[in-house]
């Protein structure tokens, strides 16, 4: 704790009045002291988490806290407010201001230590302690656990004015013992009633040990056995499967997912906020124990979907949508890379002409560069002819799991025969996961519930699938399709260009991302019918794929002074990961500066998707890169558009960073001046 915390992390003057500007106030300390790069990025993580939940408590605490790519390691400011800021608290402002920083990959280890913080807050004598500090040297020690300075004494008086927060002395009478053996009893008599609780929240990183903290303590209160696993950004450690059966009863105190929650099904249960958890944790127990009397129990769980074990909390159905379809499109891409670019390498080999070449099986020549050819060609075909049904199956399978497997692979094969392709086989998924959903909800006797996952859900959505798309739906998404094959045959001049402008925006903007696959997968989706325009759509999104990466490359090299040591070395692998098309080479820099690198970044890719369509740059493979120029039509205009739009990015990357700062100017000494602080803080 002690490398988290310094004098200079301390303000017990602090004379903000709102919570924005009490934030702003102890971050500029951190930055002071080189653990956080980037004030207005590093305060716009710390808006957005306290928008999901503020961050106030009872007793006079506010914890603003994130995790953010802007903090170097993980980090603690206090400030005390003699007026007191408003963050959110049922009772007030909050006087004692602890603002936490932690990096988006902080360790297990600094974790850990800011959960124990988290729990040291909910001690009366540990806040008491802190109003009492004389010295910004004596709060940090206190906050790190260690000794206080020397004049001792004088503090020993100075608690006694200030009682109207700390005014809670009746912990201090302690009939407990007495109480587990007796008016605590479970169901059965001199049994104590047991619970299990499981706290969780956003960032994981205070809220959920606060909880965790304050549940044990009224459990101690009053009685009864009382267990939690904290699920936290340190992991979890999951509690003991004995335990959780011996449990009377179990509270949820969460606001993201619980994880594994099936473990706790048909127990009585309590599913709050994780502020409940923190403010009135005795009502919680006294609510469980309640619903334990009653006899009333929680519905047996049902495994959560793929898409579900990732979600957040409150997604709407919009997000679901997103997430399902991307499930779809995840599992597609390898069948994309590995069919198309063997059918490339196949005209590569044997030309244009190689697709008309009599099957393998038939004719085969081990010496001859034409059987090769033939061989790749025709794997490659058959390896795009799953595109449709694994999109199909997997979109379902992030709907319903494993059951949603059969009908949605069925429904994308019906989605090929009908001419429906790509657009088809989205439907047949979301149709394929839909059907099987509501199967899953009709109330079946328990003697056939052996045979629904393997007879009756594959054999009804099959057949209810099967006939949607052969008989409703197929035949008017076929003329969708067919229209926009044909829209994409013609295009030609302003059109194919304001196409490639967005396009390329589309690639660049999250790089790896839902945008970026979804503009991936429109190209894809038009190699099933390839044309003249789809083969156009495939350059421009792969060129535009690559400038990201290359844009942070040549930007490092040119103005290596703008970037961080780290960032540098970053970019001589940048230059790599451009050329072989991995966008993500990119989100090192995107993540530490996101308001400047990703528009440079859309700006440099909507310069080459235009161009690289105005050219009329062709390419029958599903991936970019160098390695691939041999199979694209203009390929030195091609290149020219990809380093258009490199330099764009790059030029803007460098004139917005440059007008911003000159800090990593003097990053060199960086780890020389925190070598520096680490033994200031020790001392």
């Amino acid at each position: 704790m002690s490398r988290m915390i310094a004098a200079d992390l301390v303000d017990l003057d602090l004379s903000a009045d709102t919570r924005e500007a009490a934030a702003r106030s102890l971050a500029e300390r951190m930055v002071a002291r080189g653990r956080v790069t980037d004030l207005d990025g590093f305060l716009a993580d710390v808006a957005a988490r306290e928008a999901q939940m503020p961050t106030g408590l009872d007793g006079g605490i506010g914890i603003p806290h994130c995790r953010s790519a802007h903090v170097t390691e993980p980090t603690l400011a206090f400030g005390r407010s003699a007026a007191g800021v408003d963050f959110g608290a049922p009772d007030g402002p909050a006087d004692l201001i602890f603002l936490i920083a932690a990096p988006a990959g902080a360790d297990d280890a600094h974790l850990t230590i800011l959960s124990s913080l988290a729990r040291h807050l909910m001690d009366e004598e540990f806040t008491r302690a802190l109003r009492a500090a004389t010295s910004p040297a004596e709060a940090a020690a206190l906050i790190a656990g260690e000794e206080p300075p020397k004049p001792e004494p004088e503090r020993a008086q100075e608690p006694q004015p200030k009682p109207e927060r700390d005014q809670e002395p009746e912990p201090q009478q302690q009939p407990q013992p007495e109480r587990a053996s007796g008016s605590a009893q479970g169901p059965e008599d001199g049994v104590p009633f047991r619970i299990v609780a499981v706290t969780s929240c956003p960032t994981g990183i205070a809220h959920t040990y606060m909880a965790a903290e304050s549940l044990e303590k009224a459990g101690r209160t009053a009685g009864v056995e009382l267990v939690v696993e904290t699920q936290g950004s340190a992991g979890f450690t999951r509690l003991d499967p004995a335990v959780v059966a011996a449990a009377d009863g179990v509270i949820f105190a969460h606001d993201v997912p619980v994880r594994e929650k099936e473990r706790f099904a048909g127990k009585s249960t309590v599913d709050v906020g994780v502020k409940a958890g923190i403010n009135r944790p005795a009502e919680l127990i006294a609510e469980v124990r309640e619903k334990a009397a009653r006899g009333e129990v929680s519905a047996p769980a049902t495994a959560a979907t793929p898409v579900d074990r990732a979600g957040e909390p409150g997604e709407g159905y919009g997000t679901r949508l997103r997430k399902w379809l991307m499930s779809g499109v995840s599992y597609m891409v390898p069948f994309v890379a590995a069919g198309g670019l063997l059918i490339a390498l196949g005209f590569a080999l044997g030309g244009w002409d190689i697709d008309k070449a009599p099957s393998v099986t038939e004719h085969f020549a081990w010496g001859q560069v034409d059987s090769w050819a033939a061989l790749m060609f025709q794997i490659g075909g058959l390896a795009f002819s799953f595109l449709v049904p694994v999109l199909a199956g997997y979109i379902s399978y992030g709907m319903a799991d494993r059951p949603g497997l059969v009908p949605g692979f069925v429904g994308g094969a019906i989605a090929l025969t009908v001419d429906a392709g790509f657009l088809g086989g989205l439907v047949a998924g979301l149709l394929a996961g839909g059907t099987v959903l509501a199967i899953q909800r009709v109330r079946i006797p328990p003697v056939l519930r052996g045979i629904m996952p393997v007879v009756v859900i594959p054999l009804v959505s099959s057949i209810v699938v099967g006939f949607l798309m052969f008989l409703v739906v197929g035949k008017p998404i076929a003329s969708l399709q067919k229209a926009l094959t044909e829209w994409l045959s013609g295009l030609s001049g302003a059109n194919a260009v304001i196409l490639g402008v967005i396009l390329g925006l589309m690639m660049c903007f999250d790089l790896g991302g839902p945008v970026n696959k979804v503009a991936y997968a429109f190209a894809v989706g038009g190699l099933a019918n390839p044309n003249e325009g789809s083969l156009k759509v495939m350059a421009a999104v792969m060129a535009a794929g690559m400038v990201p990466p290359l844009a942070m490359a040549l930007a490092t090299t040119v103005r290596g002074r703008l970037f961080t040591r780290t960032e540098r070395e970053n970019g001589k692998a940048a230059w790599v990961l451009g050329a072989s098309f991995i966008s993500e080479g990119a989100i090192p820099f995107a993540a530490a500066d996101p308001l400047r690198v990703i528009p440079a970044t859309m700006a440099g890719g909507a310069v080459t998707g235009a161009l690289s369509m105005a050219f009329e740059c062709t390419l029958r493979a599903p991936h970019g890169g160098l390695f691939v120029l041999p199979l694209i039509g203009n390929p030195l205009l091609y290149l020219l558009a990809i380093v258009a739009g490199t330099v764009v990015s790059a030029g803007l990357v460098i004139l917005l960073k440059g007008a911003r700062r000159t800090a990593p100017a003097a990053e060199p000494d960086e780890e020389a001046a925190q070598a520096g602080n680490g033994v200031a803080v020790a001392a």
